[in-house]
């Protein structure tokens, strides 16, 4: 079965959204170089993975440079996973999965995707900027993303451009092990709509 990863998640409100909806996993955006509206401080992401509750996954997500500091945030935040954009190379990423205690989930390109493969625990396969960030709201080539699902012995994460409205469709084309969402189910920039959420967990599962 699909899981489900949510991500900016910004208040504890909006944490208590998406574990109703029932997610797998929640994502906390921290100390990025872009302008996003789902950038939280360490303090508050610390303080909303506090507040989940357990079997649900708490994940950091940064740029970090150099990558060495994600180690450091990491220790204040306290997330299960470190999920790491930005121009990290594969030894960057082997390194990092080393010195953590947690996880280590590492956002490329479809084309970059067999450069990392086994470096890190995960890939989230995204529509990346320039930079290496995502959260772009475009899709990129499922039917590639279909074909790394295959090839690659790491587990691939979807991301980019999901919605409620095509997460199922995502879902079947690519069979991917998880799906990733952040804006497609926002009310207004970096505030979950409960409905939306709820909607793109049921379909991302099969259910109408």
């Amino acid at each position: 079965m699909t899981r489900v990863k949510i991500c900016g998640v910004t208040t504890r409100e909006d944490l208590g959204a998406v574990v109703e909806a029932g997610a797998d996993a929640i994502g906390l955006t921290v100390d990025v170089p872009v302008e996003t509206p789902r950038e939280i401080d360490a303090e508050r992401a610390a303080d909303i993975v506090s507040a989940t509750p357990p079997f649900v996954t708490t994940v950091l997500v940064t740029m970090p440079d150099p990558p060495a500091s994600a180690v450091g945030l990491a220790e204040r935040v306290g997330p299960d996973v470190v999920q790491v954009h930005g121009d990290s190379t594969p030894d960057d990423i082997a390194s990092l999965s080393a010195d953590l205690d947690a996880r280590v989930v590492v956002a490329v390109s479809p084309d970059d995707a067999p450069r990392y493969d086994t470096v890190a625990d995960a890939l989230l396969v995204d529509s990346l900027d320039e930079s290496g960030a995502g959260g772009t709201g475009s899709t990129h080539d499922w039917e590639r993303t279909r074909e790394l699902v295959s090839e690659l012995a790491s587990p691939v994460v979807l991301a980019g451009g999901l919605t409620p409205e095509n997460v199922a469709g995502a879902v079947e084309t690519v069979d991917p092990f998880a799906v990733d969402v952040a804006s497609g189910v926002e009310g207004r920039p970096g505030r979950k709509d409960p409905a939306a959420v709820e909607a793109f967990v049921r379909r991302a599962g099969g259910r109408p």
